[in-house]
Formats: structure tokens, sequence, C-alpha cells
């Protein structure tokens, strides 16, 4: 069945946080992975990414947008609420002048931003990503992961999004689709727009989208994903599909075959030292809260 039970659904969201937990993945920031997406065709806001250097007034100058997002790039959630520890308040930024885009990016790059899933003293901003802003209409949500109940691709997909996607399975299962894919093929066309229309895309929409999910599993399978997730999948005022905020893991056993996508790893400077030290002889640590050790 493509609908499956709420407590099925959670158990397998459930997995794919303790997998993601247990295992220490590569991670991207957000501009690394939009700028893989879009290698791939992928619809996604355009963007650039300032470093404070003296290039950035030329780049900026070239990227013309009637308004500007400007965020920084951590491996960290809620930076649009964070602080950074010179006192400016916010990671996320818009502005409709262009002019104000280096200023925001000053007060952000070089100054340490803190959020609630960073530690106390914050993590270090060293790029910022200034992306055109877009009318969204509709947020949905889509996920491409790796599931061991089904030994393979597992996709998930709600109307609902733009929020926590397991709070949306408790408390409104019905808003979940999830559907096995096989790894060896092209998801069939039907399946495809049943997603779309499952999402509430309607007219040229539903084709769309379509094909942005098509292009999203091929991306999956050429870069040995575990975890592509897009939320949201946004509906613009311009009949736009596109993914706005992407995360994307990758299996560490497929370095070898990803060493171009496995250099921009920055997740060193920003773990925590005890994972570092265990990655170098081939081990996971996880560090856990309380006072009792498993061995």
């Amino acid at each position: 069945m493509i609908n499956i039970a709420a407590h099925t659904l959670r158990n397998t969201l459930n997995k794919k946080i303790t997998a993601l937990q247990q295992v220490r993945h590569l991670n991207l920031l957000e501009f690394q992975s939009k700028d893989l997406l879009q290698k791939y065709n992928v619809a996604i806001q355009q963007f650039k990414v300032l470093d404070n250097s003296g290039k950035d007034a030329e780049v900026l100058k070239q990227f013309e947008c009637p308004e500007y997002v400007v965020k920084a790039q951590i491996l960290a959630g809620g930076r649009g609420k964070g602080t950074f520890d010179n006192g400016f308040k916010g990671g996320v930024h818009i502005t409709t002048k262009k002019d104000e885009v280096l200023d925001l990016t000053k007060k952000m790059i070089g100054n340490r931003l803190i959020t609630k899933q960073t530690p106390k003293s914050g993590i270090m901003v060293k790029k910022v990503m200034v992306a055109r802003s877009v009318n969204i209409i509709r947020e949905t949500y889509l996920c491409i992961l790796l599931d061991r109940e089904h030994n393979g691709p597992v996709l998930i997909a709600s109307p609902a999004g733009g929020v926590d996607i397991e709070a949306v399975a408790e408390e409104t299962p019905e808003k979940i689709l999830t559907i096995p894919l096989n790894i060896d093929k092209p998801i069939p066309q039907e399946t495809l727009e049943k997603v779309a229309k499952f999402l509430e895309f309607k007219g040229k929409c539903i084709k769309t989208c379509a094909e942005e999910i098509q292009k999203l599993f091929t991306l999956f399978k050429a870069v040995d994903a575990v975890q592509i997730e897009i939320n949201p999948l946004a509906e613009t005022d311009k009949g736009e599909v596109i993914s706005v905020d992407a995360k994307l893991n990758f299996d560490d056993n497929a370095q070898y075959r990803q060493k171009e996508i496995f250099a921009m790893d920055i997740s060193e400077e920003e773990s925590d030292p005890r994972e570092i030290e265990a990655a170098k002889h081939n081990l996971n640590y996880v560090a856990m809260d309380g006072n009792i050790g498993c061995l």
C-alpha cells in the first residue's frame, strides 16, 4: 500500500533520525547543496556566495534581484532566530536594497552565530549565501532516503511543508505518503503524477512537480546520497516548483567514488573534536547525555 499506518511511518522516521545520529555522514552547507541540485537541473533560487573578499562587490553588481535573501552559512538550523556574538540579530535577512546586502554580510562573516542547534559559543560564519527571493504561495515536503525496512530508497511526501515532518506524522498521518522506490529504475510517470497530486499541485504544476521529483531521484542515485530532504518544495506565484531548502547526506563508504563532493566537507570545522578523532580510526563517536556508558 502507498499510504502506511501512522505508527509505521513514525517508526520509519525515527529510524531515519536514529541512523543519522549514529553514523557520521558528510554534511554540506546550504549553498553547496543548492549547487549540487543546480548541476542536476533541479529548479532552485538563483544565488551567489559572498565571503567578505574584494570580489564581493563585483559579484553582487552582476546579481540583479527585486528582493534578496541573505543567509549565514553554518551547519545548524534556527539561523533566522539566531544571534551573533557581536550582538547582531538574525542569520537570515530579506532586503530589496542591494547596497544593504554587503552591510549585512559584514555583520555576519567573521562572527559566531548562536542558535538553538549550535554549541553555546556558536559557530563561526565564513560565507553568506545571497539568493533571489521568491513569492511562495504553498509549501510542501519531499524526502528520498535509504530505508533498511524496505531495503532500498523510499520517497516520503506531504502537502504540509515548511514544518517539522515528525509532528505532521504524529498529528495528521493522513498527510503523509510513503512509496518504496526501485533503485535500478526511474520513478514511473504514474507514480510521479500521483505524488504531485497528493502534494496538491494542480494544472501544469503537476507535470512540473513530477519532473522535479525525477531529477531529485536521479541526483540521489548519482551522488550516493542516503537522504535528500526538500523542505519546502514550494510553489511560487509564477507557477514554479522550486526546492527552496535542501538537506543532503551521503554514504561515507562512497567517498572513493564521490571525491569531489567529499572535498567540500567542512564538518571537521564544526564537529565535536571527539567525533573527528574517532573518524580517523574508522570509528563512530556519538555524544550522549547521562552517566551510563555502553561498550
